[in-house]
């Protein structure tokens, strides 16, 4: 259970009660408040791209958490605040089924298709069949779980909020290895995740990029994407926020008050870095790496040298989400459930779509085919495609 201490700036400093470890949180929606500058005006669009609504549904309301959906094979896995699990078609948003968790959910779901995972922020983590439902096993972790469970691997993994990563077996939920760090004094408060690919495990704690071996846990690498700078202790927090990207053979990380950096995905060898703030992380495609900063401006670079491709800067102070490639389009939210449509290569504005008026902090998540899935802090998926 965590309490709010007071607003500095654009962050909240929280406390950990279980830990009693404060924490930054730069999102000021993330407590509940709307603070800081006024979101920039919208600007007109000329001959617009039609963007079509291919389903909408609802799921319940994320309260003060950030609940990202799963999709896995032919299923879009989606939880809310109120213990609310359920499994979509995602071709057509129609159920599959849907259960009522007797917990107060945190974060998003994980799925491969067999098992769908969530937990809460009290550390209690349950796993569900994926073609009925039903809880095939719980298990528990040190601190409350923000960011989404991972499962790949015959194993679940479970970022704690304390800086420990949990991997327990996908079939019994006994618990096979924990990577833990030492945590600083503060941290952003956000859903900070992993990432997987080719039997490892990629997580940002702190300023620092760690490669773990997928099946034991052991350390690969570990790579510096930020070091702390300024006098006071507010200035000098510096975490990896998101999830680490992957693509090509690159792993991307980006960090608040920090950098953005791409590294070779096998020894961690730092191939570029530039100086950024972000509270959501990075995305990639088969070219380019997105970043929308802190300030709302986004940001494309190239992949493999850093080099900037372009800015978009009239989304100032809109609170944006990740941003997803579609191909000729990059796609994210903001805070009033506007999805915006850039062209890939300007970033110039295409389209937009509004949603339920809540806002879209979960990155956007691809759908088979060209479609993508937006998930509301109120509870609204909408499925478009432009």
């Amino acid at each position: 259970m965590r309490r709010v201490l007071g607003l500095l700036l654009t962050v909240a400093l929280i406390l950990a009660g279980c830990s009693d470890m404060p924490s930054l949180n730069p999102f000021s929606w993330f407590s509940g408040g709307s603070t800081g500058p006024k979101p920039a005006e919208l600007p007109p669009l000329s001959n617009p791209l039609p963007v079509k609504v291919l389903w909408s549904s609802r799921i319940g309301n994320a309260g003060a958490f950030i609940f990202s959906p799963a999709v896995a094979q032919d299923s879009v896995y989606v939880a809310s605040r109120d213990g609310s699990v359920a499994r979509l078609d995602a071709a057509t948003g129609e159920p599959r089924w849907r259960v009522t968790l007797d917990a107060h959910l945190s974060g998003g779901v994980g799925s491969d298709g067999t098992l769908a995972v969530v937990a809460t922020d009290e550390g209690v983590v349950f796993a569900l069949n994926a073609a009925d439902g039903k809880v095939r096993w719980r298990a528990r972790v040190s601190s409350e779980v923000l960011a989404a469970p991972q499962v790949s691997g015959g194993l679940v993994l479970v970022r704690s909020d304390d800086s420990r990563i949990f991997a327990f077996g996908e079939q019994d939920g006994k618990r096979r290895w924990y990577y833990q760090r030492t945590a600083p004094s503060l941290l952003v408060r956000s859903p900070a995740g992993m990432a997987i690919g080719d039997g490892t495990v990629y997580a940002g704690f702190g300023g620092k990029l760690v490669a773990l071996e997928l099946a034991s846990g052991t350390v690969r690498w570990e790579a510096t994407v930020a070091l702390p700078k300024g006098t006071t202790e507010l200035e000098r927090v510096t975490d990896i926020v998101g999830n680490p990207a992957l693509g090509g053979g690159q792993v991307c990380a980006a960090a608040y008050q920090g950098r953005v950096a791409c590294f070779d995905a096998a020894n961690g060898n730092q191939l570029w870095s530039r100086q950024m703030s972000t509270v959501t992380g990075a995305s990639v495609d088969s070219r380019d790496i997105y970043v929308s900063d802190d300030k709302g401006a986004v940001y494309a670079f190239d992949r493999t040298d850093g080099r900037s491709m372009w800015k978009q800067d009239k989304l100032a102070y809109r609170q944006l989400s990740l941003p997803l490639s579609l191909g000729a389009e990059i796609a994210l939210g903001d805070l009033q459930g506007y999805v915006h449509f850039l062209a890939r290569e300007s970033g110039a504005f295409v389209a937009r779509i509004a949603t339920d008026g809540s806002a879209i902090r979960a990155a956007p998540v691809r759908l088979p085919g060209r479609g993508f899935l937006v998930q509301t802090q109120d509870g609204g998926l909408y499925a478009l495609s432009p």
